[in-house]
Formats: structure tokens, sequence, C-alpha cells
């Protein structure tokens, strides 16, 4: 089949790769525009785009995704499908251009985290797996029938970053095989369950701060569904330090939250408000991320020490 591929962050990429590799055809790819980043809001092309530049494939950055002149560069295409990973919501004037519509992948098991931070948010909420869906798009964000689901469990050392990359690669292929399925006509899309729907709204930066009066199981999942960014952090004596990662336990030392109960060469626990927080990654604002026992080298607060929350 012909297709138009859209998306634009690291998680499509490989999404794109197994398109291209496929004996489907990708006649267009688009993708956000370029835009400043950094200290020296320096112009970065989009994950997508920089692999797309390999490709000899027409690639379209539209401001407006409603403007006449984009509109007619996608009909003039003449695509059969639209493949959507991670691009923006959809307008009722592209949605109706390829014959077949256009389908979207999603990182969870909809109809569970719908928006735009389903990893995040499974994480930060504790969960033991995720998953991958398949959907066909329809005006309403996320809502449409399901095409393929694949269940995919979160490992205790699971971060953001680890997660997100095993379920690009595993989207990925699942899209292939459906994208062959509908060729054939063998797809059968389902309903979702709309009142078992729950939501993953955009993450933001403040969302990190950690409040050592939560319990050492929720501030772990903090930590790893913003890890590596954009990072949970807690300040000693006025500095910002970032948690990478962290394990916990139920043990229980009375202290107020935040004290630090257990410190020594190569261990740094502290109380929360159940349990205690061992975190296993650390940085300190400007530094590199280091090990704990490395970290605590450069940490001569020692017991008793207390962050605040």
């Amino acid at each position: 089949m012909k297709i138009i591929f859209m998306g634009t962050p690291d998680f499509a990429v490989p999404s794109l790769k197994a398109i291209t590799a496929s004996r489907h055809e990708i006649v267009g790819i688009v993708t956000s525009p370029d835009k400043p980043a950094g200290r020296g809001q320096i112009i970065h092309a989009t994950p997508v785009k920089s692999f797309a530049r390999e490709l000899s494939i027409p690639i379209f950055q539209p401001e407006s995704l409603k403007a006449p002149e984009f509109l007619n560069q996608l009909l003039n295409l003449k695509a059969a499908i639209m493949i959507v990973v991670a691009f923006r919501i959809l307008p009722d004037e592209v949605l109706t251009i390829p014959p077949k519509g256009a389908i979207n992948l999603h990182a969870s098991l909809l109809p569970k985290y719908r928006g735009a931070a389903p990893i995040n948010w499974a994480l930060i909420n504790g969960e033991s797996e995720t998953g991958v869906t398949i959907f066909q798009i329809r005006p309403q964000v996320d809502t449409g029938e399901i095409l393929w689901q694949e269940r995919v469990p979160i490992a205790v050392e699971d971060t953001f970053g680890s997660l997100h990359d095993r379920l690009a690669k595993i989207g990925a292929t699942a899209l292939v095989k459906v994208l062959d399925q509908i060729e054939r006509g063998e797809i059968y899309p389902v309903l979702q369950n709309h009142s078992a729907a729950t939501l993953a709204p955009k993450i933001y930066p403040q969302l990190g701060e950690i409040n050592w009066a939560n319990s050492a199981h929720s501030i772990k999942g903090l930590i790893h569904g913003l890890s590596p960014n954009p990072g949970a952090y807690t300040f000693f004596e006025g500095k910002r330090i970032k948690i990478l990662s962290a394990e916990w336990s139920d043990e229980i030392f009375k202290q107020f939250p935040g004290t630090v109960t257990v410190w020594d060469k190569q261990r740094l626990g502290i109380q929360t408000g159940q349990g205690i927080l061992y975190p296993r990654e650390l940085q300190w604002e400007g530094k590199k991320i280091l090990p704990v026992a490395e970290f605590l080298k450069g940490f001569k607060a020692g017991r008793g020490a207390r962050f605040p929350s």
C-alpha cells in the first residue's frame, strides 16, 4: 500500500524504519517544523526528519494542517492510508483524504491512558504492565476502534527512557503486521470501552518536585516515570538534585519525611511518609549523572540531614 507517514519525536523513528523496510511504500513524510532548542537556540530538525533525510521521500513540515497548499500536496500523493505516530491532532480535512483513513500507534492499552504522556503516567502510577495499541483515528482523541493490542510487562527497574525505547520497537513491528492485515482485508476493529478510559495529560517540569511525605513506592514511580527528562528532583542547601532511578523498602525508622536515615559508602536512604527511598542515580544541577556510591563521595551531610518536603 501507499502510505503517508506522520510523526515527530524519537518514538516515531522505529516505526518509520520498519515500514520503509517492508513491502509497503511511504510516499510522503509529515513532521513538525524545525524549532530552536538549547541555550544557543540552534535550529534542530525533528528526529523523524533527521532519519528521513536518508530516504528519497518527500518531507512536509506544515505550520497549519489545514493550509490549502498542504492539503493539495497530500491529495496528490494518492496514498491509501495514513500512519500517525506521536504527531498532532489531525483535522477532518486531513483524515478524509486517504480512502482507508488514518491509524495511530499509541503507547498504552487503550482506553487506559489516553493523552500525550501514557508511558510517563503508567510508571508514575505504579502499573505492572502497559502495552501498545494501534487504532483507527476518529475526531475525538484516542477514542477510535482498536485494530491491535500487545501487552508489555513493566520491569521494576524500568524508567521512562527504557520503556519508551522498548514500546517504540514493539509498536513498529506491530504496525507492519497491521498494514499487512489491512491490505488483505483481514482486520477486525473492536470498539473501545469508553467507560474504562483514563487520562495521561502532558507532563510539566514542576510535577517532578518530590514531596517526601508521600510513600516511598509512589516517589519511586515518580522518579522512574520522569527519568531521564524532565526528571524528579529535590533540594539540599538550596541546590537542586535530580534523582534518575531508585529502589524502595517498607522499613520504618520513625523520622520526619525527607530525613537521611541510611548513609554509608554505598547507600543513601531517605525517610518518606511510608517507607525508605534508596536513590541509585543522582545528579547535581549542571553536573553529570552519578551512581549513588560516587555521589556520596561529594555529599557529606550524613545521617540526620533533611531534604525539604
